[in-house]
């Protein structure tokens, strides 16, 4: 016997706003069904069926080959058919939904449906934000649990739509999103273990760094414009959910919640806010690209409007100085971790909107400009490697080196992060852009020494934060859809940004 709420039947909507609350209300409807069986569960009691509710989907039929405003970089599909996505977290997604459903509905002057999908939610991603049910249930409790409800299916959650390798199966709809429900919770459960952090504090822009240096000097800057008054930033969060509000402002419900954690999480995030959740993210993801595809992957189901590298890299050229900039023009992927889901042979290309807030940014917080600009900053081809050690391979300067092949790219600098970054934003459709500070150049002689680089981040780490907060603060001038490219469509593109 199944035990599911009572069903929520299809509608046809040409509101946006209408269309949202119809998906909050089956999601909800869904979620309490869940819930209530899992107190009871939990509980020992008897729920007396296997307990199933499904995700919300929307769905629109178009039956004209019109395309939208071929300047667009999203918001309508490719051809005539049938096109849907199952739908989750509504009170995080409300806005970024009902910009999906007016752009739809605007571009092809049709209706969109929404109703209950066949697709369960697992009772995992049922658990509110502070449900901890594990050190309640038995070992034999737990495993009676996949009796009763669904658990995560990891075969109906895989990257196959943003990898460009799904095919519908025959009589099935087309995708209307990158990702569907149970991919999206899978990841937003993810971001509050690597991160420390609920999902609802990630903002639109995000900062990715490899060293903790940056990540102080931001926790400085955000209790600094916490404690002004006219700071466009409302709240600054730190792992554990631990909120500082600006100034003046009252607290939030559920604010006291928040706990420092007795050790970072392995890839700590912190949060400057602005109400209309245009601020600014950083992540110190640590060393290496299995970090930067991990947490890439899972950020990327937030839908941010732009991601970038600040970090350190190996200078490559003997006329670079330590402290110089690198804007990456291109990458050579020598990381690995992306070869079965992005073949090498696809290029990432630069994205001019990014390229140009990042030199602008440069030169506004260096206040040098033309030729002097040049001194200071390269732009050019980043190699990232996942071995760290590569100096010490042996056979230098033959065919088989490194050096060989980072001359014959004409790679500037290395770093180990960087292109799996990039890759991975233009993988999920995610504008991105490194810019790096030269740390070190191993091929002259000059390698990291405990001196050398304590001098180099005392100089160096602050007007490197600078720059990025100021190519954020140029691309969020410049607006959204400024900065969402064309470059990132496939032939047969989802319609969901």
């Amino acid at each position: 016997m199944l035990k599911t709420p009572t069903f929520i039947a299809p509608a046809q909507f040409t509101d946006p706003a209408a269309a949202l609350a119809q998906v909050q209300r089956i999601y909800d409807t869904s979620i309490a069904h869940l819930r209530d069986a899992l107190h009871v569960f939990v509980a020992g009691g008897d729920v007396g069926a296997t307990v199933r509710a499904c995700y919300p989907f929307v769905r629109v039929h178009t039956t004209t080959n019109a395309r939208a405003d071929s300047r667009l970089s999203y918001g309508f599909v490719h051809g005539p058919g049938i096109y849907e996505t199952t739908l989750t977290r509504p009170d995080l997604y409300s806005d970024y939904y009902a910009e999906q459903f007016r752009l739809l509905l605007k571009n092809h002057g049709t209706s969109i449906e929404v109703g209950t999908s066949a697709q369960p939610i697992p009772i995992h991603f049922s658990f509110a934000e502070n449900d901890h049910i594990e050190g309640n249930l038995s070992a034999e409790r737990r495993a009676q649990m996949r009796d009763v409800f669904d658990l995560p299916d990891l075969s109906v959650m895989d990257d196959g739509i943003a990898n460009g390798t799904y095919e519908p199966p025959h009589g099935a709809h087309q995708p209307l999103s990158l990702f569907n429900a149970p991919r999206v919770d899978y990841s937003l459960h993810r971001l509050r273990h690597y991160t420390g952090t609920a999902p609802e504090w990630f903002q639109n822009f995000v900062l990715f760094t490899n060293y903790q240096f940056y990540i102080d000097e931001f926790v400085r800057m955000g209790h600094e414009l916490m404690s002004d008054p006219k700071s466009e930033y409302v709240a600054f969060v730190e792992p554990g959910n631990v909120v500082t509000r600006r100034v003046g402002t009252a607290a939030v419900k559920g604010d006291e919640l928040g706990i420092a954690p007795p050790r970072l999480p392995q890839m700590p995030a912190y949060h400057l806010m602005r109400a209309d959740r245009s601020g600014i993210t950083m992540v110190n993801i640590g060393v290496g690209p299995a970090n930067a595809k991990t947490i890439t992957d899972h950020i990327a189901v937030l839908r941010p409007h732009a991601w970038l590298m600040l970090g350190h890299c190996a200078g490559l050229r003997n006329t670079q100085a330590l402290g110089d900039y690198v804007l990456a023009h291109g990458y050579v992927r020598e990381d690995h971790v992306l070869d079965e889901d992005l073949p090498l042979w696809v290029p990432i290309p630069p994205l001019a909107e990014v390229q140009v807030a990042l030199e602008t940014a440069v030169a506004d917080v260096t206040q040098l400009k033309g030729y002097e600009l040049k001194r200071i900053m390269r732009t050019g081809t980043v190699a990232s490697t996942d071995n760290r050690n590569w100096e010490l391979l042996p056979k230098h300067a033959n065919a088989r080196s490194p050096e060989r092949r980072f001359s014959q790219s004409r790679a500037v600098a290395l770093d180990m992060e960087s292109a799996t970054i990039a890759a991975n934003g233009f993988r999920f459709r995610v504008p991105y852009g490194t810019l790096l500070c030269v740390s070190d150049k191993p091929l002259h002689g000059e390698i990291k020494l405990p001196g050398m680089a304590n001098h180099f981040y005392r100089e160096r780490v602050n007007q490197h934060l600078l720059i990025g907060i100021r190519a954020v603060e140029l691309m969020r001038k410049a607006g959204a859809d400024h900065l969402h490219s064309r470059k990132l469509r496939s032939f047969a593109e989802v319609a969901f940004q």
